[in-house]
């Protein structure tokens, strides 16, 4: 049924043009989307706006979203997908948007049998299958990565690329058994020197949160690969590497942070 899906994005397109000023507006407060091709510009704008058609996005708490803040989440959900399609993104709908970072309450049962409880203050969270869950005045940090700060959206959406084989573990599908096997040794490798980078308290380039797993060293290493990718290739080459052969893009050959 590839056909009716193409034949309803095309509708999609048609009815909906992108609108000159929201993508002003919105290269202005995210400016790792500039020095994209004119082509890259508009297959992204064509993602977002079909991307705003097929998914559901839902605030919470008396929030009320802007179309300024529909837009920029979409654009940067779909900057990783721009190589690979929307078909990436199959299989979920939901998007929550909550005021300001929220609780999840954790449990884990120790090694003794005690049960561990407590309650984790979040500005994102997603699950394969969805939702995925944002912070609203988290969005605020959007291009602030190369500075120490975060790309909630991004961070959020590698997880949902990571977690199509099933498991957030930093190996995202991959074509053959042994692209998965170079990734993993060369993956694990980057993991582990920044871990003890982490450990012995040397400044990189990635957020330390970054140390507690690999699936969380893949997000937050896919922030900087956005938005600081030339600090991410000085520091990580091995892993830049991986990402420009998985998303098929080169954020370094566009931006200069």
């Amino acid at each position: 049924m590839g056909w009716l899906r193409d034949w309803k994005r095309r509708r999609i397109l048609e009815r909906h043009p992108f609108d000159d000023a929201l993508w002003k507006r919105a290269l202005h407060h995210l400016p790792f989307l500039g020095g994209l091709s004119a082509d890259e510009e508009r297959r992204l704008k064509e993602l977002a706006i079909v991307f705003l058609a097929e998914k559901q996005l839902t605030p919470v708490h008396g929030l009320a979203l802007t179309d300024d803040d529909r837009v920029e989440i979409a654009l940067q959900a779909c900057l990783p997908v721009l190589e690979l399609g929307l078909d990436w993104y199959d299989g979920w709908v939901g998007i929550v948007v909550h005021p300001t970072d929220f609780h999840v309450q954790r449990s884990e049962t120790g090694e003794d049998g005690v049960v561990h409880e407590w309650a984790d203050e979040l500005a994102g969270e997603s699950w394969p299958g969805g939702p995925v869950v944002l912070s609203w005045e988290a969005l605020d940090d959007s291009g602030s990565v190369a500075a120490g700060g975060a790309n909630v959206v991004i961070h959020e959406f590698a997880h949902m690329l990571d977690m199509q084989t099933g498991e957030a573990d930093g190996v995202p599908p991959l074509p053959s058994r042994a692209a998965r096997e170079r990734w993993i040794e060369t993956f694990d490798a980057e993991f582990d020197r920044f871990s003890k980078d982490v450990d012995t308290g040397k400044e990189t380039c990635l957020d330390p949160y970054a140390a507690e797993h690999e699936a969380e060293f893949f997000a937050v290493a896919s922030e900087a690969f956005f938005e600081s990718p030339n600090a991410l290739r000085r520091e990580f080459s091995g892993l830049y590497g991986l990402f420009t052969g998985f998303y098929r893009q080169d954020p370094s050959q566009r931006l200069k942070t």
